[in-house]
């Protein structure tokens, strides 16, 4: 979902990801440090979408402006895709993900997403979805990273912590678990760039949108990265 690490100040997200990062491990979190990329010109009532709130008996921490991109906030835009309304289009080369609309429309998501090598694409369909999910690494993440991965092989619960943040959409090809997520995630300056284990990120507050927007079986078209 690499880039070299750059040294900067401690700032006080410096600071909250040096706290929260130690916990968030394995398939679809991020495998190194990013830099934020500081916002230019997002527009205080786009930035009120991603406000602090409790959901679910956890808080969610309001994103900073400083850490949202004009281009990733949320929005109706013409619809790019020419799939049926309905389908959710995930666009790896450019970061987003589309929710299709009647009328030629669609909400557009700005999304993390996979290192190449580790992305999914074709298409698939919503298995399940989960509030505040529960994750285990893979077997196979484990054999490769046995000091990394296996204090979690029982599974982390989910809350504030957890890698898949708020919510999850599990994607299943011809009834079988692709293993990939549509998620959120507590590292929302990760948003617009390729640094997760495979899986598509997304701010919390945006994951909680879309999850009551798609029911179980939606369809879901990964294009190629």
């Amino acid at each position: 979902m690499d880039f070299p690490a750059a040294s900067r100040p401690l700032s006080r997200r410096a600071l909250f990801s040096s706290l929260v990062l130690p916990l968030a491990l394995g398939a679809c979190v991020t495998t190194k440090e990013e830099v934020p990329v500081k916002a230019s010109g997002v527009a205080p009532s786009d930035a009120a979408r991603y406000g602090a709130l409790t959901d679910g008996g956890y808080s969610i921490p309001g994103v900073d402006p400083d850490d949202i991109k004009v281009r990733n906030v949320r929005q109706l835009v013409k619809d790019p895709t020419g799939q049926e309304p309905g389908t959710l289009v995930v666009d790896p080369k450019n970061r987003f993900l589309y929710l299709v609309q009647e009328n030629g429309r669609a909400l557009r998501y700005g999304v993390g997403v996979g290192r190449e090598g580790l992305e999914f694409s074709g298409t698939a369909n919503v298995g399940y979805k989960r509030e505040w999910p529960s994750w285990r690494p893979t077997d196979a993440m484990i054999a490769r990273e046995p000091g990394r991965y296996r204090q979690w092989a029982g599974g982390m619960a989910g809350g504030e912590t957890n890698p898949l943040g708020a919510r999850a959409l599990y994607l299943f090809k011809n009834g079988k678990d692709t293993l990939y997520r549509i998620h959120g995630t507590n590292e929302p300056w990760t948003i617009g760039e390729a640094v997760s284990s495979g899986c598509i990120r997304m701010m919390n507050q945006d994951v909680i949108d879309i999850y009551r927007r798609v029911p179980d079986g939606a369809k879901v078209v990964v294009l190629s990265g």
